[in-house]
């Protein structure tokens, strides 16, 4: 009996001792026994030490899901197609190129300057039509002519209540606006306290803010995040060379880009060369109707980043 006991023991402490005797073997440091309890230790230890980072959405892939195909997110964006908003800025002074622009065959955002000859006409005439209307608002830049701004601007000098008092009233100039983006504004959208106002009438609004993108050190994107407001940005000027071949062209790049990254914002002007931007983007559109659709800035936030807002228009 004591010989039989005898091998059993043998039979389950030699491979005990050969795991033991492994471990020490990858861990030069270990001691000659460990235990359970001691490699938990550790390992809370290490779980404990790790440092703190953000949470990062999850991407199912199809491997994870098995044999149960792809997410339910994965199949809307295959359904949704690759999507172009094209801003105009600068209506509400009867600039040239407005009527070209209002009777392009897509579906543009009409950004009005506030406090101008017409600047409520643009705004009404441009709902009537189906655009989206933004409240194109006077910032100011890092450089520029004052004259430049328009009446209304928002300055970085200015206390706290005058810039709520300038952003409340731009809205309330501008009927049907859904939204707000910047006319020129360079330095105060790099200006955390101003683009906090900025941002905190969007939200109490139920609008959100789009960074024309004057300035690449601009902190709207991150504070509007912070805010729970859809980080909308401009990602290509179609007019920064005013001619129809270079307009045309840049079309080409958001067309690129849209096929790329599923969706593009885009901005061009009216204004002395109006005309030459609308002649380039309806020559744009004519080669990107069939791969790309063409949505108003409201349709395309919503659906990328969920927003729905409680607007209440006039």
């Amino acid at each position: 009996m004591k010989t039989s006991n005898g091998r059993i023991k043998n039979i389950i402490l030699y491979p005990l001792a050969a795991v033991v005797a492994m471990m020490t073997t990858l861990i030069p440091s270990a001691p000659q026994v460990v235990s359970a309890a001691a490699v938990s230790g550790v390992f809370s230890a290490q779980v404990m030490q790790a440092p703190a980072t953000p949470l990062q959405p999850v991407t199912e892939t199809h491997a994870d899901r098995g044999d149960r195909g792809p997410s339910p997110r994965q199949v809307e964006d295959r359904k949704l197609p690759s999507r172009v908003a094209i801003i105009v800025d600068d209506f509400g002074n009867n600039m040239r190129g407005t009527e070209e622009m209002f009777k392009l065959p897509v579906k543009i955002t009409v950004a009005v300057m506030p406090f101008l000859s017409t600047s409520e006409q643009d705004a009404r005439r441009a709902h009537e039509l189906g655009f989206d209307v933004l409240v194109h608002l006077p910032m100011e830049p890092k450089q520029g002519k004052p004259e430049w701004l328009g009446p209304g601007a928002v300055l970085t000098g200015m206390s706290d209540a005058e810039v709520r008092q300038r952003v409340e009233a731009a809205l309330d100039n501008v009927p049907f606006a859904i939204g707000i983006n910047n006319h020129m504004g360079s330095k105060v959208t790099g200006d955390e306290r101003v683009m906090g106002i900025v941002l905190a009438v969007c939200k109490e609004r139920g609008l959100f803010f789009v960074d024309s993108h004057t300035n690449y050190r601009s902190v709207a994107g991150r504070m509007a995040r912070e805010l729970g407001l859809p980080p909308v940005e401009n990602h290509i000027f179609l007019d920064d060379v005013h001619s129809v071949n270079h307009v045309a062209k840049q079309m080409k790049l958001v067309q690129e880009r849209a096929l790329n990254q599923r969706y593009c914002v885009t901005i061009g002007h009216v204004g002395i060369q109006g005309k030459e931007t609308a002649a380039g983007i309806r020559s744009g559109i004519a080669g990107m109707k069939d791969n790309v659709q063409f949505v108003g800035i409201s349709e395309l936030v919503r659906d990328e980043w969920k927003w729905n807002s409680q607007l209440t228009l006039p």
